[in-house]
């Protein structure tokens, strides 16, 4: 896991190298319009085809995770370390992460605004062709924040808890809710399974990374009693149960202002404010905000590996 971490850090996800989750989401829009033919078209039918798919692929990936290794394992050892080390590198995201919301940042410090707005409309799912530079600052930030947690924390919690076919099973159930789990009306039925399971597996995972989060901002210069204060105040701002958490903490170590109404598909959506506007977002919270999802995600290696070792020993 520490290994895999240290690869992420170092060389990110390389373009030529493949990807599981193409793969998952290939899987993905592969059973979806098969499950759809095969179920009803009515409400029932859609969320019973939902159903089988939110668990017909985690379970699969993590069974292909399982072989895998354990086919590694019969040949030799190191060769199962080694693979288990490759499939933990590629389920973490920090640093391509970061490399693509620097992209936002470098534009803006160009004052290039419509490739600032381009840059950040590839990590963020709202219209951003009338962002004013305030906002693609806060979708960059706020996106970091809240991938902090689904794309390397949870992840790690995962990798400590069950290796590489657990963390298998919570990327393909992360990646399900990426790709249906809307509340629109093509996918209000059918990937509520998906959606609902997301919240649940995220539930540990984005509180401790929200407390990370507030334990990390004070080595980095932020403010982590303004985090603290935040995240208690405003950690339920938001229709998912565990999107605010990360987005609280960040804003209150921050001292800005996140979230708030934004246009999705055209259609305006109301959402509340998240932290005091204590200053303008500015650019430089981009750098900010992925130094602190960095240190939250070292500390969280940290306490992974010091529970699992403590559990070792104690067992």
């Amino acid at each position: 896991m520490a290994l895999g971490f240290l690869l992420d850090v170092f060389f990110g996800d390389p373009h030529w190298l493949p990807h599981p989750v193409r793969l998952i989401g290939w899987l993905i829009s592969q059973a979806e319009p098969f499950l759809r033919r095969v179920f009803p078209d009515t409400p029932k039918g859609r969320r019973m085809a939902g159903a089988v798919l939110a668990f017909m692929v985690p379970v699969a990936c993590a069974a292909a995770a399982w072989i895998l290794l354990w086919c590694a394992g019969h040949v030799n050892r190191w060769l199962a370390l080694c693979l288990q080390t490759l499939m933990c590198y590629q389920l973490i995201a920090a640093k391509d992460l970061c490399i693509e919301s620097l992209r936002v940042y470098d534009a803006l410090n160009a004052d290039d605004l419509p490739a600032a707005r381009r840059a950040v409309s590839m990590i963020v799912g709202r219209d951003t062709e009338d962002l004013t530079q305030s906002g693609v600052t806060k979708a960059a930030v706020e996106t970091v924040a809240e991938n902090a947690s689904d794309g390397v924390i949870a992840p790690l919690f995962f990798l400590a808890l069950g290796g590489a076919p657990l963390g298998f099973f919570y990327k393909a159930v992360n990646t399900l809710d990426s790709m249906v789990g809307y509340q629109n009306e093509c996918y209000m039925d059918f990937g509520r399974w998906s959606a609902r399971l997301d919240d649940l597996l995220n539930w540990i995972p984005a509180r401790v990374s929200a407390l990370l989060m507030i334990a990390a901002a004070a080595p980095l210069g932020l403010d982590a009693r303004g985090a603290a204060r935040i995240w208690r105040r405003d950690r339920r701002k938001h229709a998912s149960p565990n999107s605010a958490q990360t987005e609280a903490a960040c804003a209150g170590a921050l001292g800005v202002c996140l979230a708030g109404d934004a246009y999705y598909g055209g259609v305006l959506h109301r959402k509340p404010t998240i932290g005091d506007f204590i200053r303008p977002v500015c650019a430089q919270d981009i750098p900010r905000t992925c130094r602190l999802m960095y240190g939250a995600s070292v500390l969280a290696l940290v306490l992974f590996m010091g529970v699992r070792m403590a559990a070792a020993i104690l067992l």
